[in-house]
């Protein structure tokens, strides 16, 4: 065990992306930052390192790293790698984000026709 790691190699470890590769393109993307500095993938981690993640639909999942490992572990055994200090949303972002799956559930019903609608569409157009 080393006191010191790369950060896509560690990210992947601790089980918060599925593959390293991930881990890297969400660093080369400017999704994580380290000690509040946007971090390359092959940066040294080192324990008390503040980590944070961008996720999807504007969320951001804040880490303390405990423990330093660059051997897969089983994932109840990686969640000891790190502390989430993440805040808890407040009911009006709760509230948010079910509007934005409700929006986005309506938008994608209402998208493009398959080709049954698409049938029904020109027959009512009269063009069959």
């Amino acid at each position: 065990m080393s006191d010191t790691v790369r950060l896509d190699v560690w990210l992947d470890v601790a089980c918060l992306f599925k593959t390293r590769s991930e881990a890297k393109r969400a660093c080369e993307g400017g999704k994580v930052d380290v000690n509040g500095e946007h971090a390359k993938p092959h940066r040294v981690i080192r324990e008390g390192d503040r980590i944070r993640i961008g996720r999807p639909f504007g969320r951001h999942q804040d880490i303390i790293v405990r423990i330093v490992l660059d051997q897969h572990v089983k994932k109840v055994e990686a969640r000891v790698l790190f502390d989430d200090v993440t805040p808890k949303p407040t009911a009006e972002e709760i509230e948010m984000r079910r509007m934005e799956r409700v929006y986005r559930a309506a938008a994608q019903a209402s998208g493009t026709p398959d080709r049954r609608r698409r049938r029904e569409i020109r027959r009512a157009k009269g063009k069959i």
